[in-house]
């Protein structure tokens, strides 16, 4: 359920209701353990993942960041009158003040994040600093239903989802929200970050970095799983790890068990063998190819990807089209 949020109401805290114990105890049950990665995003977690976009490893961030910085300009052939912004996955709104200052037709934005805190805080940021930008904030989860304030359903619509978060999804996942998105209702465009295929080593580097940040950033997840659901994690007995898997063309995040141990959460109790896993996150890498066919798989067409010189990360450009046809 998306909630909407003005700066002076504070909404229900994501996570203290059934969804996120619900989640935890079946991802759990599964022989290969896992934890959804939406649930890193508590207040402490967002802290923590805007502190892994600053460090020297961490080159999606500047990347992306670069290429709209000298390319969202031109965006301005898909504003309409009463053009809103809707940005999936808001976090700290950084990389939207590129959009908004590249763009001053924009009349509305739209947050939309899991963690409320930290949603609410940029909203306040953002409505002091673009006097003349309505700010309508929504918290919940952005793979259900949006739920638009009324008078901007009809709107104009230009969708933002950077950071190459589509990359977290599987397959099926990133084709569901894909087909889903489509179906809004006037949408100009969709600006999507997409993170490309490129040495392990840099991958690895990136999701493991030297000051450890990344780690604190993984296990948080048991940090809040013992804060909101009464559970006794041992977080020393866990070590994070990254992987590259390069059948699957991802990055995989785990929790390592160091040794033999149990945990008991609402009354169930999990086992862990030395050295058995908690799969946390995946992170999709793409070629320009395989993801201009998603794009036209999910009724999407894609512009030529504007990427960096290095080739490291691409923004893609994406207008409404007819869902491509399998072949024969």
């Amino acid at each position: 359920m998306t909630i909407a949020l003005s700066p002076s109401v504070i909404a229900p805290e994501t996570g203290r209701d059934g969804d996120f114990a619900g989640s935890i105890i079946a991802g759990l049950r599964e022989p290969q353990k896992r934890i959804e990665s939406k649930w890193l995003y508590d207040a402490h977690g967002s802290h923590l993942f805007d502190r892994i976009t600053e460090l020297d490893e961490y080159y999606p961030t500047r990347t992306e960041t670069g290429i709209l910085r000298q390319r969202a300009v031109e965006l301005r052939r898909f504003i309409r009158e009463g053009t809103a912004l809707v940005e999936l996955g808001s976090g700290s709104s950084t990389k939207t003040r590129l959009l908004l200052d590249a763009l001053p037709e924009l009349e509305t934005y739209v947050p939309v994040d899991i963690s409320e805190s930290h949603l609410r805080s940029a909203a306040d940021r953002l409505s002091r600093d673009y006097r003349n930008l309505c700010v309508h904030p929504l918290v919940g989860d952005f793979t259900d239903e949006i739920v638009l304030p009324p008078q901007l359903q009809e709107a104009p619509k230009i969708l933002f989802f950077p950071g190459s978060t589509i990359g977290n999804f599987t397959v099926q996942g990133a084709t569901g929200l894909l087909t889903s998105l489509r179906g809004m209702r006037n949408v100009t465009a969709f600006v999507i970050g997409v993170d490309l295929v490129k040495s392990a080593k840099t991958l690895i580097r990136a999701y493991d970095d030297a000051e450890g940040v990344t780690a604190d950033f993984n296990l948080n997840l048991l940090t809040r799983i013992n804060r909101e659901l009464g559970a006794h994690f041992e977080l020393s007995a866990f070590h994070h790890e990254a992987r590259w898997n390069a059948g699957r063309s991802r990055i995989e995040m785990h929790l390592v068990s160091r040794c033999a141990q149990r945990a008991h959460i609402l009354g169930e109790q999990f086992l862990f063998s030395e050295a058995e896993t908690i799969h946390t996150e995946n992170s999709h890498k793409f070629t320009v190819e395989r993801f201009a066919g998603l794009a036209a798989d999910t009724g999407w067409h894609s512009d030529p990807m504007w990427t960096d010189p290095d080739g490291l990360f691409g923004v893609a450009v994406l207008t409404p089209g007819t869902p491509s046809q399998p072949a024969d």
